[in-house]
């Protein structure tokens, strides 16, 4: 794989792929396949699948949520990973130990998961849980920046050593309201000021290792009137953290917190022309096929196939099989169940 096609990442139906979607799988608007739990029966089984996709679209990037506790959309045959909260709490007792595992689990996450055929999870959580949101909760790592920079550093850094890439979320943060962006549009009333002072801290400080970057559906009233995956403003921004070269990539616009923008067309160019890279349409076929529409209307740009570039898996893919007597894959496993 020498590129990527598109910039619409989309869903498929079950654990196999049927007729419909082998034959739109080769449209050129489409850039990527995010797996689900629906989709997903084992390793092998996963493997297989993503050997189907490849086969008839060899330029599609592959992606799951696998972030651990109640993100983790692969369950049967690897690690189950803790909340990221439990890394948080860890550093508290010991930092040195906790920098250590959470570099671990970024390696461990990102071994299984290449050997399970994908190029990158949706991961780290770079928001901070103010106690407030429940779409965060116990996803993110502490509520102290410090911390969030720290622990979210070393993972990446993990990511990193197993050629996976990183994709930080939910930019400028998604931590300080009190309402799911999955069931509606949030809205943050705090001045830029007060948001560089705590949630954007994180992103600032580790852009330049990130390779891609997911903004919030959340309206930052005090910023702009869009929320901050539509916002030009907000989107330019994140373009300008130090030293970041990677992906824009929308969180799921199909979720209600994105249906600001109108129907699936509208988000779909809403999207892009704030400035994402890839835009996610996930959990309604029909959606997902407009939104491919507007791509093939539009075409992608040479400079979001350079940014899109940055999210392939570097290196080889294992599987999983042969990893089972990986001495350093068990001693990590037992220390993730020593912090439950």
């Amino acid at each position: 794989m020498d590129g990527v096609s598109g910039a619409v990442m989309c869903d498929i139906a079950g654990t196999e792929l049927n007729d419909e979607e082998r034959e739109w799988l080769q449209d050129p608007a489409l850039g990527g396949i995010i797996l689900f739990a629906r989709n997903l029966v084992s390793p092998a089984q996963m493997r297989a699948l993503c050997n189907d996709i490849r086969a008839i679209n060899d330029q599609l990037l592959i992606a799951i949520d696998q972030e651990g506790g109640r993100v983790q959309r692969l369950r049967e045959g690897v690690t189950r990973l803790p909340p990221m909260a439990a890394l948080g709490r860890f550093w508290q007792q010991d930092p040195e130990a906790a920098v250590v595992l959470a570099h671990d689990t970024g390696w461990l996450l990102a071994t299984e998961m290449a050997a399970c055929g994908v190029d990158f999870s949706f991961a780290p959580v770079l928001d901070l849980d103010d106690a407030r949101c429940p779409a965060i909760g116990n996803r993110a790592f502490s509520s102290d920046p410090a911390a969030v920079v720290t622990l979210a550093g070393a993972f990446i850094d993990g990511l990193s050593e197993a050629g996976m890439a990183a994709v930080g979320k939910h930019f400028p943060g998604h931590g300080g309201v009190t309402l799911d962006s999955h069931l509606t549009l949030p809205e943050d009333d705090r001045s830029l000021a007060e948001l560089r002072a705590r949630d954007l801290v994180p992103f600032e400080q580790l852009a330049g290792r990130l390779s891609g970057i997911m903004p919030a559906h959340v309206r930052f009233t005090a910023v702009d009137t869009q929320p901050a995956g539509f916002s030009s403003r907000w989107l330019d921004m994140l373009r300008a953290l130090p030293d970041f070269a990677g992906a824009i990539i929308s969180d799921d616009l199909s979720m209600q917190g994105a249906h600001v923008a109108g129907d699936a067309a509208a988000r779909a160019r809403a999207a892009l022309q704030a400035g994402c890279d890839l835009i996610l349409m996930c959990n309604d076929a029909e959606a997902a096929a407009q939104a491919r529409r507007v791509i093939d209307d539009s075409g992608t740009l040479p400079l979001q196939q350079k940014h899109l570039r940055r999210l392939q898996l570097a290196g080889t893919r294992p599987p999983l099989s042969k990893l089972t007597d990986d001495a350093r894959l068990k001693d990590i496993r037992v220390r993730l169940q020593q912090l439950e």
